[in-house]
């Protein structure tokens, strides 16, 4: 697919300018033409646009004598492609003042010193940009029509990565935020395809408008990265690209781009299409587990289509992620809140892929069970290394890289197991730790059922006697805040907390000293002088902690 770009260069090597001569600018002879004017007129501003290439006979010179500087200066602004002057009918000659400023600016200004006929150069050059474009666009339709023939037939985006390589010849980059980032042609170096990697890294997924919109930017060596993102159900899943050698960027790499980006997003819809039908079979393979009807280790992994027991050690972890949404949001927006859920589902799924897990997905309302599974690679494989790639997988769900997540994101995981079987009690877990989580306490890492702390116990006491203990040790407490609003609740736990020191609780309440032993000598009525004894303590701290799980 051949160049389409038509300069300055190619204009003087036409044969209706045999008998034109360059006489400045020969600095820009690079310049793209676009298309060509005839003008007489002194004020050329409104008239001439970006690689125009004007025609005149110098009516302008010998009318407007004092404008003539300002004549070529619109021009030169204008960012026109050139100048073309017809002498012996309105002029003899170009002024060395007009020379001079079209050499300073590299701006090519020809004349032909034989009158020529105008129309047969504005019928020649528009001929030639018209079949030019007519070829361009016949290129791109065969080119559309090759990529659409691969989206259909297979779903590998190595070949459309390749199709665009033969038809430009350039390095062409796949930078994916959910997959592995592929080079087409493959043999670049390792740290040719880090610098890239990092660019996108710094620069494109940082930036909203670069995540989301075609960009030029700069390589070392005098080198360009054209890029392209590929937008799928409104999420950018992946940035296609091409290296550029010079500076120059043809406008059939752009629309090159452009064509592919949109082949490669039909293919990752198609994809994700696919996947939505195998999650469907998953659904009640789910359910089974929750329900506790598969009892044997090599059905439940057949049917999740993993290796026998036998074949291969494996560590599974079940789990759930749910969404919050602010108060009225919910009844306000459902059409909205659907389509954040589905966005939700798509994402998760494509960075479970990206970090190479197995599993399982259903999705109930606003919560989503997961189910995943990795091989246990070598004997120094520990269950910590799932849990710290289940946490990756979390807080790019909790901070996606362009856009303001539409809802608050809760997410619980059971203890990691070599069972698939004993997958329904890490999801009981995960529903306790979900719990512990949208309550609000500050527990540190509080993603994993193991790292929950007295939380589990708290968990596993029954609602009814743990509000029972909560009343009788912190209900007359309770009472006396509410009538009284004097935040004894809140003083009580900040200085249990400070290890019983006035001056960092006073500090950590933001109150003065005296304000504080005020209500210190309060909680001691109310509670009695004993309430800082060992065991006394230990059961206002466990009510403290049990109270918001209450709420």
């Amino acid at each position: 697919m051949g160049g389409f770009t038509l300069n300055i260069r190619d204009v003087l090597e036409r044969p209706v300018f045999q008998r034109a001569r360059l006489i400045a600018g020969a600095g820009g002879t690079g310049r793209k033409v676009g298309w060509v004017h005839i003008l007489e007129i002194a004020n050329v501003a409104p008239y001439v646009t970006k690689n125009d290439l004007i025609m005149t006979t110098g009516l302008w010179l010998r009318h407007y004598e004092q404008e003539r500087l300002s004549y070529m200066q619109q021009l030169i602004r204008q960012e026109a492609a050139g100048l073309c002057v017809e002498l012996g009918t309105s002029i003899e000659n170009i002024p060395q003042e007009i020379i001079e400023l079209a050499d300073a600016s590299d701006f090519p200004l020809i004349v032909f010193e034989q009158p020529v006929r105008f129309v047969e150069i504005t019928q020649d050059i528009h001929g030639l940009l018209i079949n030019q474009q007519h070829q361009m666009l016949k290129d791109l339709e065969a080119f559309s029509r090759r990529l659409q023939q691969i989206t259909l037939q297979s779903t590998d985006v190595n070949a459309i990565l390749h199709v665009l390589y033969e038809y430009t010849g350039m390095q062409v980059v796949y930078y994916s935020t959910v997959d592995t980032n592929k080079f087409m042609p493959r043999g670049i170096s390792a740290s040719a395809a880090e610098e890239i990697t990092a660019l996108y890294r710094g620069r494109v997924e940082g930036n909203e408008s670069a995540h989301q919109e075609a960009g030029m930017f700069a390589l070392p060596q005098e080198r360009l990265l054209l890029t392209q993102p590929v937008i799928c159900l409104g999420q950018t899943l992946a940035h296609v690209g091409l290296v550029l050698t010079n500076r120059h960027v043809q406008e059939r790499l752009t629309l090159l781009l452009d064509s592919t980006a949109k082949s490669l997003a039909s293919l990752l819809l198609r994809m994700l299409f696919l996947e939505e039908k195998m999650l469907r079979d998953q659904n009640q393979l789910i359910q089974d587990i929750l329900n506790h009807q598969i009892k044997d280790e090599e059905e439940a992994r057949m049917r999740m289509g993993l290796r026998p027991p036998k074949q291969s050690e494996m560590w599974f972890a079940g789990g759930m992620i749910e969404t919050e949404y602010g108060e009225g949001e919910e009844e306000a927006d459902r059409d909205r809140i659907e389509s954040g859920q589905q966005d939700l589902l798509v994402r998760l799924r494509a960075l479970l892929k990206k970090y190479a897990l197995q599993n399982l997905l259903m999705q109930k309302g606003r919560r989503i069970y997961v189910l995943c599974a990795r091989d246990k690679s070598a004997k120094e494989d520990t269950p910590v290394l799932l849990q710290q790639t289940i946490r990756k997988i979390v807080e790019r769900l909790q901070h996606p890289a362009s856009g303001v997540p539409l809802f608050r994101l809760h997410a619980g995981f059971g203890l990691v197991r070599n069972r698939m079987t004993d997958m329904h009690r890490s999801f009981k877990e995960a529903e306790q730790v979900l719990e512990v989580a949208r309550s609000r306490v500050a527990v540190q890492d509080g993603l994993f059922y193991d790292r929950i702390g007295v939380y589990r116990l708290l968990k596993a006491i029954p609602a009814e006697s743990l509000e029972s203990f909560v009343q009788d040790q912190l209900g007359a407490l309770i009472a006396y805040d509410q009538e009284h609003h004097l935040h004894l609740l809140q003083t009580l736990d900040m200085y249990l907390k400070c290890m019983g020191s006035k001056n960092d609780t006073a500090k950590a309440l933001y109150i003065h000293r005296q304000t504080l032993y005020n209500r210190l000598d309060k909680l001691m009525e109310i509670l009695g002088e004993d309430y800082l004894e060992p065991e006394r303590r230990v059961c206002l701290e466990m009510a403290l902690l049990a109270l918001p799980l209450l709420a």
